[in-house]
């Protein structure tokens, strides 16, 4: 599954399989669609003119992403917010700030864990489709990468 098909054989299926207009489930293949493709990624479909309908609206979305890695990630955001927190109380109760510090340094390196994930999921999906698709895509994409090594790496 590409994560971009644009079939439309019916109208609103539902569930494994599901093949039609607005379809949503496992292997959904439809103009409009949702599904889960390999490995439990989530896959995002187009509409008859080929345009996402929550990246018109919306902003851009991953071309897929991958479930296990995404709960991951919002258990690492989850713990990034309270250590965030108790970085804020520290600062109110006046704590040393040495130690301050390092509680920011640890939050820090939590951060940097969650993009790796998140741009481990790129590569994997968004970037791949890209590239493969050649041309402008193909040309944007490496422009993009060239970006987020550069940010990411300071």
């Amino acid at each position: 599954m590409n994560g971009r098909d644009v079939d439309g054989t019916g109208a609103g299926a539902t569930g494994v399989g599901a093949n039609a207009v607005g379809a949503t489930g496992v292997g959904a293949n439809a103009v409009g669609a949702t599904g889960v493709g390999e490995n439990g990624a989530v896959v995002n479909r187009v509409d008859a003119d080929g345009v996402d309908a929550d990246e018109a609206c919306c902003g851009r979305k991953a071309v897929a992403v991958d479930g296990e890695g995404k709960a991951k990630n919002l258990m690492r955001l989850r713990r990034i917010e309270g250590q965030v927190r108790g970085i804020q109380k520290m600062v109110e109760e006046e704590r040393y700030c040495a130690d301050v510090l390092t509680q920011i340094s640890s939050v820090h390196e939590a951060l940097r864990a969650v993009a790796r994930e998140l741009m481990r999921n790129h590569l994997k999906h968004c970037a791949t489709a890209a590239i493969r698709a050649d041309g402008e895509q193909a040309d944007a994409m490496y422009d993009e990468l060239v970006d987020l090594m550069y940010k990411h790496t300071r």
